[in-house]
């Protein structure tokens, strides 16, 4: 046992206190009663115990437990020795003394408890919980493994890995560990030898021109000689499979191709060999800019726009699709300069497609031009979408239009089989269609399982915010039951007096019941009620809803990507009001821009246009007699979009027969096409997670950069200036493609994509033996052979601290109301004199005396 003082110069003050005490009792204490002794006694102690609690004193004593900490590493590369490591464990685990505590921890990215510090005999569990895998942070788990159990206890952490870290270093947290208590032993781990090659390095040239031979360079290093088959592709699109006899060690491979196309090509690599253990390594990609003509891509619904047939085909390069062509993909979208969506509706592109077109005319320059018809715009259900943001207008009409009065009640599947993302859609979608409608308007909202449930009452509109949150809240569960439900949404509507009433039915399954569907629908319809029904995913019972939208003079959408269904019904609710269409022919009111010089000889006659509402910014270049946008341009991001609010065909009237009518199309494509300039700005990755950008002419001020991934998802970055025209980029990052968009304060801009490896993790190396060795040895620990010695005894003892100002001050407090107590019961107590048997005698004779002289005054 061992008494320590923390703050010792407290202890100064018995100084003051023994002269104090010196001045006010000492000096009687010899010749004072015994009383008097023992109260100064108790309080001299009241302020010794009182002074010393002040330095903070503690007690130690010695611990002869042990704490033995097993850190595991399950990341990615220590996949193969897992089953071998998880039997030592279990055998060592078997051998523990009685004052051993034990523990088994796992880390790779992230750090986990598998078996908590005990002293109890226990084996590793069965059903072990995956780790993150991808990375292995040593350093993490060295720190929160010192950390764990009781800090008195002396304690041995024993590192079972390859030492391959992949982020942090583990070097730098020993400072961080109190070495004194926590030893460090490493036990390295060799994976088993297998079958494995990785594709290390896929090179292509950053920039070539259009028909030039383009030269690959790979490199695939394989642990041993073996066969395998070398798959190339260019964006997306298989080229060629070459089979590859691999050598142990490194293997240099080329290939030459010739770009054909122009705009930016993401080609990719990848290697299959038999019985390879790591897939993840087994592909990269690389991107190549190929300079040409500017790439148009013209989307219609039908796949053939007369657009096509108007622009410049020796300038331009053209293609064509269908919405269901489209790309989904970033790198793939970037490879335009430019789309026309021409009468395409919402329901056939999906938001996640709108969301990457969005981004490509946002942050990389694309532009973009919507053309009308009955299904585009607001009919086409666009509204509140990425497309919607991008334009010049918007999809909802204000106040210029007088609507029909409308009753909508959406009856929406709320089973078991609509949780997760098509629930979380179709309450998106319910709660646009609300942000739709007017205050006069009637809504209801019936969300059902087995039984409809009312979520918001059929009535007119009052409060559009709490009839949007309480749709927000339904959550799935039950069965399926359609009837009902629709029966009550018929019962609902039959009875207003509304010039249109609709319904919208949204399931994924099939009705519980069979019910008679023709009678209702067909009271429906004498009581002008239309019904459109929704079929999401490949349960729902097509044949019904079709033949109830048919009967319901409605419509049916078959749904395959749930991402649709926002649109799907803000085009239902928008199309119950066909005074969108504007179908009065009419001449267009033009105004000066880059295509009022096409009017100079006259202003043709259009016969159609959607009505939409120009957004504040926007540019108006044509307007309709009622002061409704039909052209109008601005710019978003980097880029430039336009909307036509009338159509390519028979909407566009006597426009079709105008002679500078193709001369329009081509005006219109060089307003969207990007007109930035691309500075050469440089971009580079010194490490995982850090990239450079630096202007060379180091001319820029300010430098702005927005990271975009394949998704078309922004993600978030951290930039730090380094020096005039450079500035450093933080991010975290997964493998795969990002996109650079780079610009200034004077408006240079550049683009470029980047593609990230696979981690390091999933490269085959052999343990790093510096490093464990490092790590043994400044942590006192050593470099195990066997895990055996892991249990030996630790060189360190263990002791505990008990710190005893409490108790101090609590005895100070006890003598010092005992000192109060004998001062104030105990000295002032009168003493009881002693009584003899002569003592009365005495005094009666001395009164007699007394008596006899006052007698003998009074004579005289």
């Amino acid at each position: 046992m061992e008494l320590r003082i923390d703050e010792p110069l407290w202890l100064l003050l018995v100084i003051p206190a023994a002269i104090y005490l010196f001045m006010t009792g000492w000096k009687q204490y010899n010749k004072a009663s015994s009383l008097f002794r023992t109260s100064f006694v108790l309080r001299l102690l009241s302020i010794f115990f009182l002074i010393v609690a002040l330095a903070s004193p503690a007690i130690h004593q010695p611990i002869e437990e042990e704490q033995i900490v097993f850190l595991w590493d399950r990341s990615a590369s220590m996949a193969q020795a897992g089953n071998g490591i998880a039997e030592q464990l279990n055998q060592v685990l078997a051998e523990k003394e009685n004052h051993q505590r034990v523990g088994v921890y796992t880390f790779a990215e992230d750090f986990q408890s598998l078996l908590p510090l005990s002293s109890d005999t226990a084996e590793l569990p069965g059903d072990r919980p995956a780790n993150e895998e991808d990375h292995t942070d040593i350093a993490q788990a060295l720190e929160l493994a010192a950390n764990s159990g009781e800090q008195e206890i002396a304690t041995r952490v024993i590192l079972l890995s390859d030492g391959n870290e992949t982020t942090a270093s583990a070097l730098e947290s020993l400072d961080r560990i109190d070495v004194e208590r926590v030893t460090i032993d490493v036990f390295p781990i060799e994976a088993p030898s297998g079958n494995e090659a990785a594709l290390t390095e896929f090179q292509t040239p950053a920039q070539a021109f259009s028909g030039e031979e383009l030269n690959f360079s790979m490199i695939i290093e394989a642990d041993q000689q073996s066969e395998g088959e070398l798959i190339l592709s260019a964006n997306d699109a298989e080229i060629e499979r070459i089979p590859v006899n691999l050598e142990e060690g490194r293997n240099i491979l080329s290939y030459s191709y010739e770009a054909q196309s122009e705009g930016l090509l993401k080609f990719e690599a990848s290697i299959e060999i038999e019985g390879d253990e790591f897939l993840q390594n087994n592909q990269l990609t690389s991107l190549t800019e190929v300079e040409g003509p500017p790439e148009l891509l013209i989307v219609s619904n039908e796949g053939a726009s007369p657009i096509t047939g108007l622009l410049d085909n020796e300038n331009l390069n053209l293609e064509e699709i269908s919405p269901s062509g489209l790309p989904q993909n970033l790198s793939s979208i970037l490879a335009y300069d430019g789309i026309i969506f021409d009468n395409v509706p919402g329901t056939q592109v999906g938001e996640q497609t709108m969301a990457v077109i969005e981004q490509a005319v946002k942050e990389f320059g694309m532009g973009f031009m919507m053309v009308g018809g009955d299904q585009s715009f607001g009919l086409g259900g666009y509204f509140k979408t990425p497309i919607e943001n991008l334009l010049p207008v918007e999809m909802e009409v204000k106040g210029k239009h007088e609507l029909p009065s409308l009753g909508l009640v959406i009856v929406m599947d709320r089973s078991g089989s609509m949780a997760g993302q098509k629930m979380e859609l179709a309450k998106e979608a319910a709660a646009r269609s609300v942000e739709l409608l007017r205050e006069d308007d009637v809504v209801g909202v019936i969300a059902f399982d087995d039984k409809p449930w009312q979520i918001v009452p059929t009535e007119k509109l009052e409060d559009r915010q709490q009839a949007i949150d309480d749709i927000l809240t339904v959550a799935p569960g039950g069965g399926t039951e359609i009837y009902s439900s629709l029966a009550e949404a018929y019962g609902q509507l039959e009875e207003l007096d509304l010039q249109r009433k609709h319904i919208i039915l949204l399931t994924d399954g099939q009705s519980a019941t069979q019910n008679d569907y023709a009678s209702l629908i067909d009271g429906g319809v004498e009581n002008n009620i239309t019904l459109s029904t929704v079929a999401v995913g490949q349960d729902a019972d097509r044949a019904l809803l079709e033949s109830l939208a048919e009967t319901g003079s409605g419509r049916f959408y078959d749904v395959t990507d749930a991402t649709t269904i926002p649109a799907i019904l803000s085009r239902e609710t928008i199309m119950m009001s066909r005074t969108y269409i504007v179908d009065e022919p009419f001449y267009p009111i033009i105004y000066d821009s880059a295509w009022s010089p096409l009017f100079e000889d006259g202003i043709p006659q259009l016969n159609s246009y959607i009505a939409t509402t120009a957004k504040d910014t926007a540019r108006i270049v044509a307007e309709s007699e009622q002061k409704d946008p039909v052209l109008a341009e601005w710019n978003y991001g980097l880029g430039k979009t336009v909307a036509f609010t009338s159509g390519s065909g028979a909407w566009s009237g006597d426009f079709q027969s105008w002679s500078n009518w193709p001369s329009f199309w081509n005006r219109s494509v060089s307003q969207i096409l990007p007109s930035f300039t691309e500075a050469p700005f440089s971009v580079s990755r010194k490490q995982q997670g850090l990239y450079t950008i630096e202007d060379p002419s180091q001319s820029s001020a300010i430098l702005n950069v927005t990271v975009i991934d394949e998704a078309g998802e922004e993600i978030p970055v951290q930039t730090e200036p380094v020096a005039p025209g450079v500035i450093d980029v933080h991010m975290e990052e997964e493998p795969g493609l990002v996109f650079f968009s780079v610009s200034n304060e004077s408006g240079a801009a550049y683009r470029t994509g980047l593609t990230i490896p696979y981690g390091e993790e999933y490269r085959s190396e052999a343990a790093d033996m510096d490093l464990l060795t490092a790590i043994a040895e400044r942590s006192g620990g050593q470099v195990l052979d066997t895990l055996d010695d892991a249990l030996r005894d630790i060189p360190y003892s263990s002791s505990s601290m008990q710190n005893i100002t409490i108790p101090l001050i609590l005895l100070a407090m006890l003598l010092f109301f005992a000192d109060i107590t004998i001062r104030r019961f105990g000295l002032r107590m009168p003493a009881i004199p002693k009584k003899t048997a002569a003592q009365p005698q005495t005094e009666k004779n001395e009164g007699i005396e007394q008596l006899l002289k006052a007698k003998q005054r009074n004579k005289k």
